[in-house]
């Protein structure tokens, strides 16, 4: 196991949301910058809203309980937006065959 494996701490220390950025602080000094567009949920959400978070699973996690959206240290760190929801399918039209 090398020393950036002893040392690395991605727990959550401190959230903040901008206008276009979800910042997240870890404890071990990182700091993750991601577009807040990835977010649909905190783009639609109050300031207000944004600003009431809460640390969640161990540490490891963030969850703002007024529009009931979670996300993880390690999605962010990956560089993982919110997964899309699945289109409806388009209803009324017949493929000839």
């Amino acid at each position: 196991m090398g020393i950036l494996a002893l040392t690395a701490d991605e727990r959550v220390l401190d959230v903040r949301v901008s206008k276009s950025t979800l910042n997240v602080d870890l404890r071990d000094g990182r700091t993750i910058s991601v577009p807040l567009a990835w977010y649909p949920r905190l783009v639609h959400a109050t300031k207000a809203q944004r600003e009431k978070w809460q640390v969640a699973g161990g540490g490891y996690g963030i969850h703002w309980p007024d529009i009931d959206e979670d996300l993880s240290t390690e999605r962010l760190l990956r560089g993982a937006p919110a997964p899309r929801p699945a289109k409806p399918p388009v209803s009324g039209r017949r493929t000839k065959r």
